[in-house]
């Protein structure tokens, strides 16, 4: 468009052979080029002609498109996660820039609802978008929740996005919803009183930290931090509530079920006494081709930016490596122990009812099993466990084998009164097997996504809930 512009004007102005002529010509490209400028910068977002850096790393996280299938990797979570929907799909998360989307079409989240139905709560948008934000503004947190996570789609038009953890159009540090501002109320330390530093861990935190859905406040979202953020005293919340979050079919244990909790244990680490924050290790300093240092947002692993992020503190990348993997290798081996000890349990429990048992002759085993799994999964579902807080983990993990082992024994106890010889476990040992142990059948559900993703995702809702797929 430019260039015939040009050629318009230096056709019109041929004839003009004096310096007023060149005047004409130099104006006219001038206020053509600001022209251009201007129309160029109306389509850009604010926020990028404002922090061009910021704004392009934050970007970059569509480049992060790994993830594993957890369930085909620790199939033994399908038969503790069974009654429940993290049993049906389960992956590692990847970069921001698919939130949505993969919420969307994961098999956990919504299809078409069935009459009578009421569905999903719209509480599982709350931490994949901006939109959540505007949407309780708009319809208040009881309005929010209540609504179904399907009819709410058609209003998502953005991805996790710079006002989710700015003031709209600043680098000044916001925390938008309202779960986590009643969070840091309740331990005290509400976030226009904490220095920047922890600001930064906390507007990371607001997402990346365990929850669940009230369900006597419509499915609102809750961090359960009455007593205090450790296993034990949310584990202590939850008891004295007596709330679940679902029954294992199974062993008719009331299971509570973890969510990503990085924000709880990083808290308590050995980073968090030294000032070390989620900022330091996954978005640290940058320097872009001018000099300018600026904060990088394309949120990845600490190693990976380890000239940046980790040189103040370790001296080797071998032998931070070296020590992380020796860890990791003693984490997963304890949880894949425990693992294997409460599917037993669970099957030892199945069992017993079978043969009659009742509460009373139960009762502390199934309560053995719910604290057990709890610390298996508090350990577990947190991404990074074994850099953010492996001492925390392994004391978890440890506590979590002792709870199970007494479970089984009091199991042992109630099978051998009820003269119960034998106990039928389940073969877990691929994705498909484990899915057949719980009786769940993966290509109808797919079926259902995929009719469902043809007929109203597709068809009416924004781009953000297709990329990558």
């Amino acid at each position: 468009m430019m260039d015939l512009l040009i050629d318009v004007i230096m056709k019109a102005t041929r004839p003009m052979r004096s310096k007023v002529g060149l005047s004409i010509i130099i104006s006219a490209m001038a206020l053509l080029s600001l022209t251009s400028w201007s129309l160029q910068s109306a389509e850009m977002d604010p926020n990028q002609l404002k922090f061009p850096q910021q704004y392009d790393s934050w970007q970059a996280t569509e480049e992060q498109v790994e993830r594993d299938d957890i369930l085909a990797q620790y199939p033994a979570n399908i038969i503790l996660w069974a009654g429940s929907s993290f049993a049906k799909e389960y992956h590692s998360p990847r970069g921001h820039q698919f939130a949505v989307a993969d919420v969307t079409h994961t098999l956990r989240t919504g299809v078409a609802i069935a009459e009578g139905d009421k569905g999903l709560s719209a509480s599982c948008w709350t931490c994949k978008t901006p939109d959540a934000p505007r949407l309780i503004k708009e319809m208040g947190i009881q309005g929010f929740s209540g609504a179904n996570f399907v009819d709410l789609g058609r209003e998502i038009k953005s991805v996790v996005y710079c006002s989710d953890c700015h003031v709209d159009g600043s680098a000044k540090l916001a925390l938008p919803r309202p779960h986590a501002q009643n969070a840091m109320e309740k331990i005290k330390l509400p976030f226009d009183k904490q220095d920047r530093s922890m600001q930064g861990a906390q507007v990371c935190g607001q997402c990346h930290v365990s929850y669940y859905f009230q369900p006597e406040n419509n499915n609102k979202v809750n961090i359960p931090w009455i007593f205090g953020s450790t296993a034990d005293e949310i584990e202590k919340y939850y008891d004295t509530r007596r709330f679940y979050e679902w029954i294992h079919p199974i062993s008719k244990t009331p299971i509570l079920k973890a969510r990503h909790p990085e924000f709880e244990h990083w808290s308590r680490s050995a980073h968090a006494k030294q000032g070390v924050t989620c900022i330091t290790c996954h978005m640290p300093a940058a320097t872009d081709e001018k000099g300018a240092t600026f904060t990088d947002h394309k949120v990845a692993g600490a190693l990976d930016n380890f000239d940046r992020a980790c040189t103040s503190c370790h001296s080797s990348k071998a032998a931070i490596t070296k020590k992380l993997d020796k860890t990791k290798a003693n984490i997963d081996a304890k949880s894949r122990n425990v693992e294997s000890l409460l599917i037993k349990a669970h099957y030892e429990a199945k069992a017993a009812w079978d043969a009659g048992a009742t509460w009373p002759q139960m009762n502390d085993a199934i309560m053995a099993i719910r604290h057990s799994q709890w610390r298996w999964d508090f350990a577990t579902a947190s991404h990074g466990m074994y850099a953010h807080n492996p001492k925390e983990g392994i004391e978890l993990l440890d506590k979590s084998t002792e709870q199970v082992t007494y479970a089984r024994e009091a199991l042992a106890r109630i099978l051998s009164q009820m003269s119960v010889t034998k106990v039928e476990y389940p073969d877990y040992s691929t994705k498909e097997k484990a899915h057949a142990a719980i009786g769940f059948i993966e290509a109808d559900a797919i079926k259902a996504k995929q009719a469902f993703i043809k007929q109203e995702v597709d068809k009416h809702w924004q781009p953000v809930a297709k990329k990558g797929y």
